[in-house]
């Protein structure tokens, strides 16, 4: 699953990143890591944007940027 695929307050681990550069530095320096996780926090009456909770910050990421952060559900 991707990131922007997740649903709004369910809670996620970031498993890959398919970026490459300075897009996958920004997303790193955001926190977006292997291993950390986010939950989708807000989205915008649209859709696009949508702030994700990444360690106690609020980041908002578009569409397109979201859908190169893979994730797996947190088990409950």
């Amino acid at each position: 699953m991707t990131l922007d695929q997740l649903p709004r307050g369910v809670g996620a681990v970031v498993t890959a990143l398919d970026s490459r550069g300075a897009e996958r530095h920004r997303l790193m320096d955001l926190g977006l890591m292997p291993g950390l996780e986010v939950r989708a926090d807000l989205t915008s009456p649209l859709g696009d944007p949508t702030a994700y909770l990444v360690c106690g910050s609020l980041i908002v990421l578009r569409r397109t940027q979201a859908h190169g952060v893979h994730v797996e559900l947190v088990k409950t």
